[in-house]
């Protein structure tokens, strides 16, 4: 990567970062934010708040846990370093405390199909991983089964994660999940939720298929 880009790409990992913050989905410095370089990744670093982050802070290394520098990455970096190794669709990953993504971690809940968008994260629910002692091997385990076939898991007694092709998709996908999250729990609040089948989703997926803007067709 040409050194234009691989900078690129640490003002959008650092705007991500803040921009999580700005939005109320970390707090101080909770949470993470990467993206994938050449054969490691940039990382935020750990105990640096999201509103006070600098591209400088960015911490450049390969997923191995290798480094340079004083400034040490985030405790969870293994969790990211094994979701970029198993997944090639991974570029940008958010991981947040975000409330309701959190509640739903602490209810031992997934986010099952209540509404036809959940498959926007690649299945028929949003799976929770289970708990393990955060930045530990354990734990990116967990994270990187409940990711399979997925761009979005919850960590139980912990928060979320999600990825993206670039920054702003990685940020799309954690409003919306967190979005999403909410709608559930009001949705709980009031009694238990109808879940949409799995032949429903199936429709869904198909329908997504040619929704939105399309490539332009040509004719001749």
């Amino acid at each position: 990567m040409g050194k234009e880009k691989a900078a690129a790409l640490r003002r959008g990992v650092a705007w991500l970062y803040r921009e999580v913050c700005t939005r109320g989905l970390n707090v101080g410095s909770s949470g993470n934010v990467s993206a994938r370089l050449g054969e490691g990744m940039l990382i935020t670093p750990t105990g640096v708040r999201g509103d006070t982050v600098d591209e400088a802070d960015l911490v450049r290394m390969d997923f191995a846990g290798a480094h340079r520098g004083r400034i040490a990455p985030s405790s969870e970096w293994q969790m990211h370093a094994e979701i970029y190794r198993a997944d090639p669709r991974a570029e940008v990953i958010v991981h947040t405390h975000a409330d309701c993504c959190t509640a739903l971690g602490a209810l031992g809940r997934n986010l099952p199909a209540f509404h036809y968008d959940i498959a926007q994260f690649g299945g028929d629910d949003v799976r929770l991983a289970p708990y393990a002692l955060f930045g530990t091997a354990e734990l990116a385990g967990h994270a990187v089964a409940a990711l399979e076939g997925r761009t979005a898991c919850l960590l139980a007694n912990h928060g979320m994660l999600c990825h993206g092709r670039d920054a702003a998709s990685a940020l799309l996908a954690a409003v919306r999940l967190e979005t999403m999250a909410r709608q559930y729990l009001l949705a709980l609040a009031v009694g238990e939720p109808h879940i949409l089948g799995a032949e429903a989703m199936a429709a869904v997926r198909e329908r997504y298929k040619t929704y939105g803007q399309q490539p332009e067709r040509r004719t001749t």
